[in-house]
């Protein structure tokens, strides 16, 4: 039983944080040694294995716990246009903070934003789980954000939310097509 003790001991010593080399062998008296260095070369050891040990670690995501917590009970969802200044300190906030949201505009989809609103078209508009906030005001939302367990600051492995996305603009149609060069047919006028 001291022996299995000892081996633990051992092990225990010598597995740092990361990967180790482990080297087990039997010696010339029948007896088991476990070392991370392999067995001296004047020694009689017979059955000489290298083993490599993990380490324990549990594999997470790059947010803290609490801030999981808080984007699986209150997601944040954020609805902005190009609306200056207003908007501009509502996205900031939220970044300063490091708050993960869901940006949106509410011109993708404009009847869907006026049922949401009843009928308005105010941005910024906050949604804190179920809470709205329409407008900006850094206190409310502070209090808003604090309330369903957001951090203050950036945690490590924050990412900056991508903005909602705009359609592609199209290409401009040309009125009058330069002349084509001689012997070339004109392109077609683009409608």
């Amino acid at each position: 039983m001291t022996r299995i003790i000892a081996v633990l001991a051992v092990l225990m010593t010598v597995i740092p944080a990361q990967a180790a080399q482990l080297y087990r062998w039997v010696d010339d008296k029948g007896r088991v040694e476990w070392r991370d260095t392999p067995p001296p070369a004047n020694a009689k050891a017979k059955k000489v294995e290298q083993r490599t040990v993990g380490a324990s670690v549990i594999e997470t995501s790059t947010q803290p716990y609490s801030v999981q917590q808080a984007v699986r009970n209150f997601p944040v969802t954020l609805y902005v246009t190009n609306c200056g200044e207003g908007c501009d300190k509502a996205r900031a906030h939220l970044i300063r903070r490091g708050v993960p949201f869901n940006q949106k505009s509410p011109q993708d989809d404009i009847a869907g934003y006026k049922k949401l609103t009843n009928g308005g078209m105010e941005v910024p508009l906050l949604f804190v789980g179920n809470d709205r906030l329409k407008g900006y005001e850094a206190g409310a939302w502070d209090t808003a954000l604090n309330t369903a367990g957001y951090p203050n600051q950036p945690s490590p492995g924050y990412t900056v939310p991508k903005p909602a996305g705009a359609p592609a603009a199209a290409p401009p149609a040309t009125a009058n097509p330069a002349p084509a060069p001689d012997g070339a047919a004109a392109p077609a006028p683009v409608q």
